[in-house]
C-alpha cells in the first residue's frame, strides 16, 4: 500500500512540474505581444490632439530616379573674340570671376586700329566737298548747263563716300570704338572689350602681352541666370515623361539639399545606349551651381493612387519609421483604456504633406484598421516613458 501511495505522489508531482513548464512560455508570449503596445485612458486622450481614422488613398506622384548635370543653353555660353586680333594689353579676369553686362573685361592693342580711324576721318573730310559738288552739279543739270554724265559722276562719288563712312563707323563699333569720339579727334591704338552679359568667367585662354588672331577665343563667359538641369532618361521610362513635370535634384556634395526644376524640353531621338536627354528649368536661381556639376535627380511622373497618411502620423524611432494602429477600447477597473500597437512601415513618395507607405509586416490589412492620423509623437513619448519606468511598451 505504501508503494502505491509513493507512485501516486510521484505522478502528481511530475504532472505539476510539466504543467508549470508548459505555462511559462505562455507568459513570455504575452509579454512579447505587448512590447510594441501602449495604452491611454480616456482622460489622457482628452489631453492630446490625437485623431484616429481610416487610411485613405490619395494620388501621389510617382518618381523615376535619374542622373545628369548642370548645363546652360547655347545662348548662355558666350565666347569672347576681337575682330582683327591684336595684343592682349590687360585683363584681370580669372575662371570663376563674376561680371556684369558692360563691364570692361580686357584691353586690346592693334596698330591696324589707327588705320581704321584715319580712313574714317578722311571720309568725313571728303564728305563736305563731295556733297557740295553733288548739289552744284545737280543744280547745273536741272538748268541744262552741264551734261548728265558729269552730274552722275558727282552723285556716284558722293554716295560712295557716304557708304564708306557708314561702313567705317560699323567697323569702329565692331572693335569697340565710338565713331563720335573719333570724329572729335580721340584716336587710340587700344580698345576695351566689354562683357555682353551678366555672368561668370568660365575659362581664360590667353595671357597679357600675347598676340591673338581674329578667330582666337580670349575667354568664355557663362550666363549663370540661365542654368538648367540636363538629365539622361532610359528607354523604359520615356513614355512617362511630359513637359511641366516636377524635377527634384541634388548635388553629389550636398545630398541633403534638394532643389527643384521643371521639365521644358524632351529630346525625340534615342541614343545608342537607349536613352534620351531631357532639360529642366530651375525654379529658383542658385549662384552656387556651376555648369558641369553632376546631379542626382527624381522626376515626378504620372500620379498614382496609393494609401497615404499625414506626415504627423509617422514617428521615427531607432532609425525606423512607425505608425500606431488602434486596437480599440476596453475597461480596466473604473477606467476606459485605449490600446494602440506600434507597426513598422517603409515610407514611399511624399506630396503636399502626405506620405505613401507600406507595412513591413505584409500580413497587416490596411483596409480594416484605424490608425492615429495626428499627434502620433505623443504616443511614442508615452511608450518611451513606460519603458523607462520598467513597464515595457504597456504603460498606465
Amino acid at each position: 500500500m505504501n508503494n502505491i501511495h509513493i507512485i501516486i505522489v510521484f505522478v502528481v508531482t511530475l504532472m505539476a512540474t510539466g504543467c508549470k513548464d508548459k505555462a511559462q512560455p505562455m507568459v513570455e508570449d504575452d509579454h512579447q505581444g505587448e512590447e510594441n503596445q501602449v495604452e491611454l485612458t480616456d482622460a489622457q486622450m482628452a489631453q492630446t490632439n490625437i485623431v484616429i481614422g481610416k487610411v485613405e488613398k490619395r494620388k501621389i506622384g510617382h518618381e523615376i530616379t535619374v542622373n545628369g548635370m548642370i548645363d546652360v543653353p547655347p545662348q548662355g555660353n558666350i565666347s569672347i573674340t576681337v575682330p582683327y586680333g591684336g595684343f592682349l594689353k590687360y585683363t584681370e579676369m580669372l575662371p570663376g570671376s563674376r561680371i556684369k553686362k558692360g563691364e570692361v573685361i580686357a584691353s586690346v592693342e592693334n596698330p591696324e586700329f589707327i588705320e581704321f580711324q584715319r580712313e574714317y576721318l578722311e571720309a568725313l573730310a571728303n564728305n563736305d566737298y563731295l556733297k557740295a559738288d553733288f548739289e552744284r552739279q545737280q543744280t547745273l543739270n536741272d538748268e541744262n548747263v552741264t551734261s548728265s554724265k558729269i552730274f552722275q559722276k558727282a552723285k556716284s562719288m558722293y554716295l560712295t563716300n557716304q557708304a564708306t563712312i557708314k561702313s567705317l563707323e560699323s567697323k569702329l563699333r565692331l572693335i569697340g570704338l565710338n565713331p563720335s569720339s573719333v570724329k572729335n579727334g580721340s584716336i587710340s591704338t587700344i580698345v576695351n572689350v566689354y562683357s555682353p552679359i551678366n555672368g561668370v568667367i568660365r575659362e581664360v585662354y590667353i595671357n597679357t602681352g600675347k598676340y591673338f588672331n581674329p578667330q582666337d577665343v580670349l575667354m568664355d563667359i557663362t550666363d549663370a541666370s540661365d542654368l538648367h538641369v540636363e538629365l539622361k532618361v532610359y528607354e523604359d521610362d520615356i513614355h512617362l515623361l511630359r513637359n511641366g513635370q516636377r524635377i527634384r535634384f541634388r548635388l553629389a556634395n550636398a545630398p541633403e539639399e534638394w532643389m527643384e526644376a521643371e521639365v521644358f524640353l524632351i529630346a525625340n531621338n534615342v541614343r545608342d545606349d537607349r536613352s534620351i536627354t531631357i532639360h529642366g528649368h530651375l525654379k529658383e536661381k542658385n549662384e552656387e551651381l556651376l555648369p558641369g556639376m553632376f546631379v542626382n535627380a527624381a522626376i515626378e511622373v504620372e500620379a498614382q493612387e496609393q494609401y497615404a497618411i499625414p506626415e504627423e502620423a509617422i514617428v521615427r524611432f531607432e532609425a525606423k519609421h512607425y505608425i500606431f494602429k488602434s486596437l480599440g477600447k476596453r475597461k480596466e477597473g473604473e477606467n476606459t483604456m485605449n490600446d494602440f500597437e506600434m507597426l513598422e512601415i517603409t515610407k514611399g513618395n511624399e506630396e503636399e504633406g502626405f506620405v505613401a507607405f507600406d507595412f513591413v509586416d505584409e500580413t497587416q490589412d490596411i483596409t480594416s484598421m484605424e490608425i492615429i492620423l495626428k499627434d502620433a509623437f505623443t504616443l511614442l513619448a508615452k511608450a518611451k516613458n513606460s519603458e523607462e519606468e520598467g513597464g515595457g511598451g504597456h504603460g498606465h
